[in-house]
């Protein structure tokens, strides 16, 4: 159910302000002011990768005269056809001229006239609709510059008998409803007939320029995408040539494209969806980020979306259009991850703005060989001597070739002039729980395991350290000092006053002590096997690692079992089932907000999981853990630690973010501790993070037509290096609504919604964050409705790119992080939540909205040649249970657990080549593999899973779901279309939406 609408949007509006800990950037803030005196609007010279000079020229939906164009606008009239020859099956019809309301009151410069009825033609009614869009010619102004295009009132249903008589204009082409666009720019003529069919198109008459149009429901809504598109992006300034004939559908958006800019992709961006009539939304692979509309050679050098992703690959003009799209404006950012190829750069002189510090990127413009026009702030700046050096080609001369400049993610080894102080070493504090609980669940051992085997692979050098400290009612430190012949273990009992017993042998060298090292990890599970302390010194614990740490820094890593029951930070339980769905989640406590360094508490997230929130750490929860109870998520656990061991990592780092002058930072989310306006501090930083980041438009970008961000990670690398690695972003500035849509990226502003709505939950209460993410839906259909869409039809109508955001929001509300009911365990809850604020986008959108695929008919079409293994790519199927069938097998992929549902009277093939039973019955309820069967099934299949694997940094596990077995619940509770523990289904959430727009 759903509340009565009370709350403002998710929007960058005064109505929203971040919770505590998180930066808001002054509504007064200004981007970095040039110097006084310096010129800044010389004009851009030519430049092979630079912006264009000036934005694409476009035709307004409603402007006013002007010396280069007229727009005229005619009242409707009816007209008899351009061409009705005697005796023709027009003249033996009777014609009823249908209302104008339709196209006149969204196009006020357009007349309106019925279109030619050719013989032996059957008009038929669009399916779902009684109506057909046309268009018709008329005579055109022959003023120079002059512009006009007529529309065609809707044809209502005409008979199809054909004539007696009269085979003049016997047609060679059967259709349902034809479109004609005249124009007249510069004094070239441009005509072109829109046939829209409905069944073969055979040939149409001679002469007629034609094109096929196909789209469902209702060609009326193809038609409304061409007027739109031709009245908002034909160039002025561009000669127009008789168009020629178009065979099909993708020659005429390539003549679109080459004349007014309108490839392909974007048509079918525009086209309106009736969410309530269409129900087939989801593509048949994973959606991918939408391409910026930039020339090939921007293209070519832009940063990856994988790394560097907005939210709008258009950015508009003015703070005023951006409210008016009603979509946010914000920044999805994986700063570290890891690449493959990351151009590593060694010079004396780093090159940057002297004004706004921004480093030089593929997107600064060369006034000539000396000077440099910054894409951020536009000071115009020197090129140093060094710079003209190009170490690639070892040429001299040209700046423009240099690795900087051809590259938007690089990596730079910094100068002393980036440090403080010397880099400190890779450090690694263990701090273990061993009290009876934790013993008792058997982590310990395979934990000492994991690290002794990955103890070579941990990142650092000669000098990397590691300590270790364990602790229950007490706590106990390790000596581990090179030329003993053993660890001596130390044990501080007075908690409430901790300090460190020896400062010189707790932290050690790991090489030289290597030894001492691996024998304290061999011992240390039978050390506490038969403890019977029940109680946990948590916060002692942490306070003792906090002393241990703070001369040099490091990374902490915190496994606990159990609630803090002794000393600072002690804590009771608060698990009341009658109070989980409360409104109000209040989780930082002043102790650990105050211990905010690097750790992977678990399971007490409601408590201390600001500890990594502050540190820029990471938080890992496995409930129910046990070695033997609990195998899969032994298994998982087991996993996690290896790649948690051996991923790289960044010490002591920096991130600022800069944007283009008019741009400025609102609001940031994920981990981290805010140092100053744009600049976020990172105690470490790893390269399974992700950042968000919201951002306003302080003044028109008018006089711009690309807008750039940068962001720059400054940190000391393992190796003990002080490195800067630069991401730069380009998107184009458009002045129109339909740009703004056509470059909406419906991943990115689900994600963004989905951290602005955890903060809202924190800083005032879940029920009104979720009110907060139902009305983002509700303003954005609105306002699609009263300023883009020319479509006057009931139901819910949205531009086919962002199509699936309503499905994406329910999704969300059903997550463990926002949903109500008393089913969610606080701790899940609040790992939930820590999850949305720090995983990248493609790991958030598997767990916002799992993909599932049938698995039991996989076919070789489509498939991928991947290291001599065939890779099936199975269509991905909506969320609902109709979708599943009892003879079939589906694999629900959800981020960090695979799911393969096996129906009951599924193939008994593919249970025995694939899972090695005899039949479903012998299936074991607890599955948590697919066995290495020598059947091509099974090798399909595994390859099939292993390239889902791949594009993520954790491995995922995997449940085998019997139709039968008590695990289904878990299963069936991510069909997010469905109806579950009282939330609405999607097709009633979409009625709910368009209730709340008819208020």
């Amino acid at each position: 159910t759903f509340k009565i609408r009370k709350t403002g949007p998710l929007q960058n509006y005064p109505s929203m302000y971040p919770p505590t800990g998180y930066y808001s950037a002054p509504p007064q803030h200004q981007s970095y002011p040039t110097i006084p005196g310096q010129n800044i609007s010389a004009p851009t010279p030519s430049y092979s990768t630079g912006p264009p000079s000036q934005p694409y020229a476009s035709i307004p939906s409603s402007a006013p005269p002007s010396s280069n164009a007229q727009y005229i606008q005619q009242p409707f009239q009816q007209q008899q056809p351009p061409f009705a020859p005697p005796g023709s099956y027009y003249g033996q019809q009777s014609y009823q001229a249908p209302p104008a309301q339709l196209h006149q009151q969204q196009h006020s410069s357009l007349a309106l006239a019925p279109a030619p009825i050719h013989p032996n033609v059957s008009y038929l009614s669009a399916p779902g609709s009684s109506q057909h869009g046309t268009l018709s010619s008329s005579q055109s102004p022959s003023t120079p510059g002059a512009m006009t295009t007529q529309v065609g009132a809707p044809l209502h249903q005409y008979s199809s008998t054909p004539p007696p008589s009269s085979t003049a204009l016997q047609p060679r082409y059967n259709t349902s409803a034809h479109a004609q666009i005249t124009a007249t720019v510069n004094g070239k003529g441009m005509s072109c007939l829109f046939l829209l069919p409905s069944g073969d198109v055979d040939q149409p008459p001679s002469g007629t320029p034609t094109a096929s149009v196909h789209s469902s429901p209702g060609h009326h809504q193809a038609v409304n995408v061409l007027i739109t598109l031709c009245r908002t992006r034909l160039s002025l300034n561009t000669p127009l040539a008789l168009l020629q004939p178009f065979p099909n559908f993708s020659q005429l958006s390539a003549a679109l494209g080459g004349l007014s800019g309108v490839p392909e992709l974007e048509v079918e961006a525009l086209r309106p969806v009736n969410l309530l009539q269409e129900r087939n939304l989801l593509p048949p692979r994973p959606l991918e980020a939408p391409e910026p509309n930039l020339s090939p050679d921007l293209k070519k050098v832009n940063c990856s979306p994988q790394t560097f992703r907005c939210t709008l690959s258009s950015i508009p003009q003015t703070q005023a259009l951006l409210n008016k799209a009603r979509l946010p404006l914000g920044l999805l950012l994986h700063p570290f991850r890891d690449l493959q190829q990351l151009p590593v750069i060694t010079s004396n002189t780093i090159v940057r703005c002297r004004s706004c510090r921004t480093y030089i990127n593929p997107f600064v413009t060369f006034l000539d060989q000396r000077r440099w026009k910054c894409n951020l702030c536009y000071r115009v700046n020197d090129v140093p001597d060094e710079f003209m050096y190009n170490p690639v080609t070892r040429s001299y001369g040209e700046p423009h070739k240099r690795p900087e400049v051809q590259n938007s993610t690089v990596e730079f080894i910094a100068s002393s002039d980036y440090m403080l102080r010397p880099p400190q070493p890779a450090v690694y504090l263990f701090v273990l729980d061993v009290s009876h609980n934790a013993v008792e669940a058997g982590y310990l051992k395979y934990f000492c395991d994991a690290l002794l085997e990955n103890l070579d692979k941990m990142p650092g050098d000669a000098r990397t350290r590691v300590g270790f400290l364990t602790f229950d009612s007490t706590i106990h430190f390790y000596n581990l000092r090179e030329g003993l012949s053993q660890p001596q273990m130390l044990v501080v009992s007075d908690i409430d006053d901790i300090f460190i017993p020896s400062h010189d042998s707790l932290m050690v060298n790991l090489k030289e002590s290597k030894e001492l090292v691996k024998e304290l990890l061999t011992s240390l599970p039978a050390m506490f096997s038969q403890t019977r302390e029940t109680h946990s010194a948590l916060g002692p614990a942490l306070q003792a690692a906090f002393k241990l740490m703070s001369p040099t820094g490091g990374r902490v890593t915190v496994f606990q079992t159990q609630l803090p029951t002794l000393g600072a930070g002690k804590l009771q339980s608060r698990e009341d089932p009658n109070q989980r769905s409360g409104t109000k989640i209040k989780f930082v406590i002043t102790f650990y907000r105050i211990l905010c360094f690097q750790g992977n508490p678990s399971p007490l997230l409601c408590s201390s999981a600001c500890i990594s929130k502050y540190s820029a750490g990471s938080v890992f929860y496995y409930p129910s853990f046990h070695y033997i109870h609990n195998p899969a998520q032994l298994e998982k656990f087991q996993k996690d630690l290896d790649r948690y061991l051996t991923r790289k990592i960044g010490f002591e780092a920096v991130m600022r973010i800069r944007c283009t002058k008019g741009l400025s930072i609102h609001t940031f989310h994920g981990n981290f501790f805010v140092r100053s306006t744009d600049l976020l501090s990172l105690a470490n930083v790893n390269p399974d993070s992700g950042f968000a980041v919201q951002m306003s438009i302080d003044n028109s970008l008018a006089d711009s037509s690309l807008a750039c961000f940068q962001a720059a990670l400054l940190y000391t690398s393992s190796k003990g290096k002080r490195r800067i690695r630069v991401h730069t972003l380009c998107l184009p500035v458009v002045s129109q609504l339909t740009d703004v849509y056509i470059g909406a990226d419906v991943q990115a502003v689900t994600c963004l919604l989905a951290n602005m709505a955890i903060d809202r939950s924190i800083s005032s209460s879940l029920s009104d964050a979720r009110d907060a993410l139902v009305n983002a839906v509700v303003d954005f259909v609105s306002a699609y409705k009263s300023s883009v869409s020319n479509l006057q039809q009931s139901g819910l109508v949205v531009p086919a790119v962002m199509r699936l955001f309503p499905l994406y929001i329910l999704a969300l509300l059903k997550q463990k992080a926002l949903r109500t009911g008393t089913s969610t365990r606080l701790d899940e809850r609040v790992f939930a939540m820590c999850e949305f604020k720090t995983q990248p986008l493609q790991q958030l959108m598997r767990m916002v909205h799992p993909d599932l695929y049938r698995l039991d008919n996989m076919s070789d079409q489509g498939a991928l040649h991947l290291n001599d293994s065939i890779v099936p790519q199975p269509h991905l199927l909506h969320l609902s249970a109709e979708r599943l069938s009892r003879d079939g097998a589906f694999l629900m992929d959800c981020g960090n657990v695979f799911f393969l549902w096996i129906g009951k009277s599924c193939n008994e093939m593919f249970i025995r080549d694939v899972l090695g039973c005899p039949s479903y019955a012998s299936i074991p309820p607890n599955m948590s593999h697919i066995p290495e069967l020598q059947t091509p099934l099974s090798e399909r299949l595994r390859a099939f899973l292993d390239w889902l694997q791949d594009n993520r940094a954790f491995s995922a596990s995997i449940h085998v779901v019997k139709d039968d077995a008590s695990a289904k619940a878990t299963f069936f509770q991510h069909l997010v279309e469905d109806r579950c523990d009282s939330a609405s289904s999607y097709s009633e959430f979409l009625q709910h939406i368009q209730q709340q727009m008819s208020k």
